[in-house]
């Protein structure tokens, strides 16, 4: 559920403000709200700093040669020294790499023309010898004057490389080729020498991987010193008073008069207002709870004047899963890799939701698969003479039924949670006849798209509904005005109702692929090995891993795709849940800020 907030306002002298910050965040309740934008030096040098590490975490993260967050924990030093030689390293290291760029396509360039001292050249034509480097065409070569020396050093294509040599100066009517800066040893050389000092530097930087946990508690000590400092410089001021705004859990209302009290502020408490920007803050039982790593993953909030539609969510969301997956064997996989690395990583975990649910997940494919007779496919199972603990699921007509039920049934109870709301206004019974509605079009689909007959009550239904719908949906008291207002839903939202009914037959056809993959893949192993030599059993155990594989990457992906839309598109869509909320982060101050 959504907990009610309080608006809240605390007064302190000028002089208060900090040590007042200090102690309402050891209380870690009250979810700010900034009066000015947080500004200053002390917030500039702290960003500064939060910036150095996010570069220095950047740099070592690409660095594998040591596993992170291992010894040497404190060992770092002065933060600042720290970050910025590895900063510094990194650098070193760029350059030397993008020199080595450039060594690398002189060495291409003028390895045709041998190993030559350039200064020598340089030397010589200072004696008035010259010395020049050409790139001349085979058939333009004998145009050069005859009164100059020409050696050919090598050829490229059509191209000669020539050492051409006169006393004097030299016209040729060619471009001439600009010495190197060194020789092609010392390229050879000096690019030696840097892969060397890369290798070393590189190593260094991975050494310092194992201070991540030192970065990582210096990190989180900076963003809540930063939090402090955008509290205290986004506070209210006049010239004698500051004064902080934002809201808290109802229930602790007493407490932080208590605290103001105590410590002399003045508190003014308030009802939210229509137009205030309140935060959300859901609490639920452990079981419906278990949807949260969901409702974060996709970073979901309801607004704090919506509903928190979280049990109806995960009650839903695991059916949709066990019929999606819709096999015991790829249940028991998963339930078996959830505890596995619940084992390796459960321990590091604060949060153990994520796991929770994974098993309930795991045992609603399990129980859905029980009940289909589904065990990493269907055929083979069959085949034996086992059949089913609920044949009809295997009936193509009662699951596509059955689906449009789960839809008509799901969206009902939307409507129904906005008509609890809207109660006792008239405007609840607009819902009422959404309802009627809705399984009226469940029997309408039924018809049209399964050949089942149209009962007599499905007219009443949705005769009923449409007169709830176009007298209550904007009930006032001008007549007109409502069947008007009426008309107009009606036109919007009637073919809706059917395409979201129709919709949940994506469950039905998910499921049927996913077995129908693991059928095929049966069947291609089953032909393969019938042959009974060991490669062929060989090659038949590997495409019966491979096929199981594939529908155990892409159940997921389904679910995503399709669970998670059900409930957050269709469903909400129905319940006026528009997600624009955001969560409630009190102001929370460690020791040590």
């Amino acid at each position: 559920m959504i907990v009610g907030m309080k608006k809240i306002f605390l007064l302190m002298r000028q002089g208060q403000d900090r040590e007042a910050l200090e102690d309402l965040g050891s209380l870690g309740m009250v979810h700010v709200e900034h009066d000015n934008v947080p500004s200053g030096v002390e917030l500039s040098a702290i960003n500064d700093k939060i910036a150095l590490i996010e570069q220095v975490r950047t740099i070592l993260s690409a660095s594998a040669a040591v596993e992170p967050g291992k010894g040497k924990t404190g060992q770092m030093g002065d933060l600042d020294v720290f970050c910025r030689h590895v900063i510094d390293l990194q650098k070193r290291h760029d350059q030397l790499k993008e020199y080595s760029v450039t060594l690398h396509s002189w060495i291409d360039l003028w390895s045709p023309w041998g190993d030559f001292d350039p200064d020598a050249l340089r030397a010589l034509q200072d004696n008035n010898v010259q010395v020049k480097l050409y790139q001349i065409s085979k058939d333009k070569i004998a145009l050069l004057p005859p009164d100059i020396v020409i050696k050919k050093i090598s050829s490229q294509g059509v191209l000669v490389n020539c050492l051409v040599v006169s006393m004097g100066g030299i016209e040729t009517g060619f471009k001439e080729l600009e010495l190197p800066k060194l020789s092609l040893s010392g390229m050879k050389k000096r690019l030696s020498e840097d892969t060397r000092i890369m290798q070393s530097i590189k190593k260094e930087i991975s050494s310092c991987a194992v201070y991540s946990n030192d970065l990582t508690a210096a990190e989180n000590l900076l963003l809540k010193e930063k939090e402090f400092y955008s509290v205290l410089k986004g506070m209210g001021r006049t010239e004698e008073i500051a004064y902080l705004k934002g809201y808290i859990p109802v229930d602790a209302e007493n407490l932080l008069v208590g605290r103001a009290k105590k410590n002399g502020w003045g508190i003014l408490t308030l009802e939210p207002g229509e137009n205030d920007a309140v935060p959300t803050l859901l609490r639920n039982p452990a079981w419906v709870s278990l949807i949260k790593p969901v409702l974060k993953l996709l970073e979901l909030v309801p607004g704090y004047s919506e509903i928190d539609i979280s049990p109806l969510f995960i009650i839903f969301f695991s059916i949709f899963f066990g019929i999606l997956i819709g096999d015991a064997g790829y249940g028991l996989i998963y339930f078996l890799l959830t505890l596995w690395v619940y084992k390796k990583m459960g321990g590091k975990v604060k949060d153990k939701s994520v796991f929770f649910l994974f098993y309930v997940l795991s045992f609603c494919a399990m129980i859905w698969g029980l009940l289909s007779g589904t065990f990493f496919g269907q055929e083979w199972l069959h085949g034996m003479g086992l059949k089913p603990l609920l044949p009809k699921l295997n009936n193509a007509t009662f699951l596509q039924s059955l689906c449009f039920f789960i839809g008509a049934l799901h969206l009902s109870l939307a409507h129904g949670w906005k008509a609890m709301r809207k109660a006792p206004s008239l405007s609840a019974l607009a819902d009422v006849g959404w309802i009627l509605i809705l399984w009226a079009v469940f029997f309408l689909a039924n018809t049209l798209l399964l050949d089942a007959v149209f009962p007599s009550s499905g007219s009443w239904l949705i005769i009923s509904g449409l007169l709830l719908v176009l007298f209550f949906s904007s009930p006032q008291k001008n007549i007109f005005k409502a069947v008007g207002a009426g008309l107009g839903t009606i036109a919007l939202s009637l073919v809706n109702n059917f395409t979201d009914v129709v919709s949940y037959i994506r469950l039905f056809a998910v499921g049927l692929a996913t077995v129908a993959i693991a059928d095929a893949f049966n069947s291609m192993a089953a032909g393969i090995v019938k042959k009974g030599d060991i490669l062929t059993i060989v090659i038949a155990a590997f495409v019966i891993v491979c096929g199981h594989m594939l529908n155990l990457i892409l159940g997921p992906m389904s679910i995503l795709v399709h669970g998670v839309r059900l409930n957050v598109l269709e469903f909400c869509s129905h319940a006026g849940v528009s997600w624009i909320g955001f969560s409630y982060k009190p102001f929370c101050k460690k020791e040590g800020v």
